[in-house]
């Protein structure tokens, strides 16, 4: 199963991050609380601007392997700092150290998916529990369903009105739960 997520990669280029933070408001597109660390070869690079990509293979613990975005500097800043398209190569293994891009993976959502097939709500794990045969435990996150008082993991509502993924509290979890806001 491929995954495409977005990243901002910190750790892969930390010169060429700074500029991409300034650039954009942090807080607004990256949950500062839930950071990424991405170990594997480059699959693909894309030298584009106004930023580039780097397309990283990442083999989780189970041995399935997920392919990452990674958002780098734009093609002119990086180039300024000595990194050329020669200089990262397809199987080159990297660490990337970011965090996740809700504004991105919203935007990929919207672009890629109808309406009816978008997901309300973003829960993000680190791991999800399996049984010996490797089946995913799901029965305690279906109790859990979307309620934060419920679990320490963030939670994020897909907002129609602000068109974004925005941190679900316990107040916006009952204004949903009371009709108050449009699902």
């Amino acid at each position: 199963m491929r995954t495409t997520l977005f990243a901002l990669g910190a750790g892969l280029m930390m010169a060429a991050a700074v500029p991409v933070v300034a650039h954009h408001g942090f807080g607004g597109e990256f949950d500062p609380n839930r950071p990424v660390l991405l170990k594997g070869p480059i699959t693909k690079i894309e030298w584009v601007n106004p930023h580039t990509w780097i397309h990283v293979e990442v083999t989780k613990p189970d041995g399935v392997k997920e392919v990452w975005m990674v958002e780098g500097g734009t093609p002119n800043t990086l180039l300024r700092r000595g990194i050329t398209k020669e200089s990262l190569k397809i199987g080159t293994a990297i660490v990337v150290d970011g965090y996740l891009d809700l504004a991105g993976f919203r935007a990929h959502v919207v672009g890629h998916l109808p309406e009816y097939a978008r997901p309300l709500f973003l829960r993000i794990k680190g791991e999800i529990e399996v049984t010996g045969t490797f089946k995913q435990k799901k029965v305690d996150l279906v109790k859990q369903g979307f309620d934060p008082t419920g679990t320490t993991d963030p939670i994020y509502f897909n907002d129609s009105a602000s068109q974004s993924f925005v941190r679900l509290d316990k107040d916006l979890y009952d204004r949903i739960q009371a009709g108050k806001v449009r699902v």
